[in-house]
């Protein structure tokens, strides 16, 4: 947590006032901070691997932050002054030539990558569509006549739930007609 604060948020504040005030040595301070950082976080990562069984390993790392920050030791420019600056120097165009082809390959890879995964995604879409619209089918043949006169709300229907809409129709009492029971009604009058 510790140094969360005082290798991450502290100088990241000040970082950001050098770049307010436009104060270059204060600005180049701290890009040599960062780039001390940087290099510290990436060694970190394997360092904490083989290292963390070792005696005040993790109070030694904040130390070490705050060496980098001291105004008094100035170590984050010793550092980067010493041995950065003249190891970069040395191999810039080395690592600019593999930025560039790892640049343009991961570039390739992308593309490549990318129409891949618009093909599988595509037949995907299309798989699941036809099986969406095979299963819904499916769903609406297997409703008997039953399930479809309670959906309509027709509750009074004695059909049995095996038989199904087209054999229904065959077995269905005939009504009454209209005019019959006119006829009986009309006697009265």
């Amino acid at each position: 947590f510790s140094r969360l604060i005082f290798g991450t948020l502290y100088p990241a504040y000040y970082s950001y006032k050098a770049v307010k005030s436009k104060d270059i040595k204060e600005y180049v301070k701290w890009m040599m901070y960062w780039i001390i950082f940087a290099l510290f976080t990436t060694a970190e990562t394997f360092t904490d691997i083989f290292l963390c069984w070792f005696p005040f390993y993790y109070e030694l790392k904040i130390a070490f932050v705050a060496w980098l920050l001291s105004p008094y030791t100035k170590g984050s420019s010793l550092l980067y002054r010493k041995f950065v600056h003249p190891t970069l120097s040395s191999k810039e165009k080395e690592i600019d030539d593999c930025l560039i082809q790892a640049k343009d390959r991961s570039y390739d890879a992308l593309v490549h990558f990318g129409k891949r995964g618009l093909n599988v995604a595509a037949t995907a879409a299309v798989m699941a569509a036809s099986k969406g619209q095979g299963a819904l089918s499916e769903r609406l043949r297997s409703f008997s006549m039953q399930d479809l006169s309670t959906i309509r709300g027709d509750s009074s229907s004695t059909v049995p739930p095996s038989v199904t809409v087209r054999t229904s129709s065959k077995q269905s009492q005939p009504k009454p007609s209209r005019s019959a029971s006119e006829g009986t009604g009309s006697s009265g009058k």
